[in-house]
């Protein structure tokens, strides 16, 4: 049994239904007018994960309008969770247990999670598969369910605000240097290191 949800501002039916044609069994439109931030996130799928009752929660591992990597970390948290971070592998060895590949500097890291548990995922988990025009078909008739965060009973106001956002100094130029004792002379003397 699987779901799909949705939290952003335009009616998200094609996203909704893609994911319907790939193999989700029902979608849910958690619609609002509000930016949501990190934190109403998490609070919106935690309200969620407890009415739906799954015992995996894959998110991605950031969002892609402010970056952050922030929601999978917090839903954890709020349903004491074990989690899994960048997933790049999963697999299911037993019915109690999880095991989550990610890439680290050194490698691959692999750790073993008690179900249930929060899983982000790196892109490099799979393949999505297409959807073929039988299941395009299928999906269009399959109820999408549409809900606002006060239905949920979740306060989605902003925490935080963005103050301001500028590019950086644009950087000087570099220069090529003829020999280490130049090199020296402008680390002392100009740059102030040594």
């Amino acid at each position: 049994r699987s779901f799909v949800r949705s939290f952003v501002r335009p009616l998200p039916q094609d996203t909704i239904r893609t994911a319907l044609a790939m193999g989700a069994d029902r979608g849910i439109h958690v619609a609002t007018d509000v930016d949501l931030q990190p934190l109403a996130v998490a609070k919106l799928f935690e309200t969620l994960v407890k009415k739906e009752d799954p015992r995996v929660v894959l998110l991605g591992k950031q969002a892609i309008d402010d970056d952050c990597n922030q929601t999978g970390q917090m839903l954890a948290a709020f349903l004491n969770w074990s989690q899994g971070t960048f997933a790049s592998k999963v697999t299911f060895p037993s019915e109690e247990q999880v095991e989550v590949t990610r890439e680290v500097d050194g490698g691959l890291e692999t750790v073993a999670l008690k179900l249930p548990s929060v899983i982000t995922t790196d892109l490099r988990l799979n393949e999505p598969r297409y959807a073929t025009l039988p299941n395009i078909m299928k999906a269009k008739k399959k109820k999408i369910e549409k809900v606002t965060p006060e239905d949920l009973g979740v306060d989605v106001a902003p925490q935080i605000e963005v103050v301001s956002v500028k590019e950086p100094e644009p950087r000087k130029g570099g220069a090529i240097l003829e020999s280490v004792d130049e090199l020296v002379d402008k680390l002392k003397n100009e740059a102030g290191v040594i």
